[in-house]
């Protein structure tokens, strides 16, 4: 299990639903062999299966809820170290530099901590919202 899980489980919102992929090239598909015909007396097709939503979290909510709880001073719209202490995960500099590779940061900003928890931080943000956390968008852009 990855970092980014782990932020969602904390989170309450299971595993991630968008899996961060690595730019790559498109992968060209054979298209599918047609499916035979149906006999006309044969049984009405069950109902497609209903489609899972995405619960939404009050992301906001809950972190705020955590900083009060917490005595120290935690400024986690900001800072990703604060956003991980908050969830009682690892936020050294090895463990972020270990999700900025899972969420595919660029290689010229792992060699500077300060432009990669940047990046990591709204990255992270951006990630969650699209797990179904409720983040204003002005905190990830």
């Amino acid at each position: 299990m990855g970092l980014f899980s782990n932020i969602l489980e904390k989170l309450g919102m299971g595993s991630p639903k968008v899996v961060p992929q690595p730019p790559a090239a498109t992968v060209a598909t054979a298209p599918a062999a047609p499916a035979p015909a149906a006999p006309a007396a044969a049984p009405a097709a069950a109902a497609p299966a209903p489609v899972a939503s995405i619960t939404m979290v009050d992301v906001v909510a809950l972190m705020e809820q955590k900083a009060a709880a917490n005595p120290q001073k935690l400024n986690w719209r900001t800072s990703i170290v604060d956003l991980l202490k908050l969830l009682d995960i690892d936020s050294s500099l090895a463990a972020r530099k270990e999700l900025a590779k899972e969420l595919y940061c660029p290689d010229e900003l792992m060699g500077d901590s300060a432009k990669m928890n940047m990046w990591l931080h709204k990255n992270v943000l951006a990630h969650i919202a699209a797990n179904g956390g409720n983040i204003p968008k002005e905190l990830f852009d």
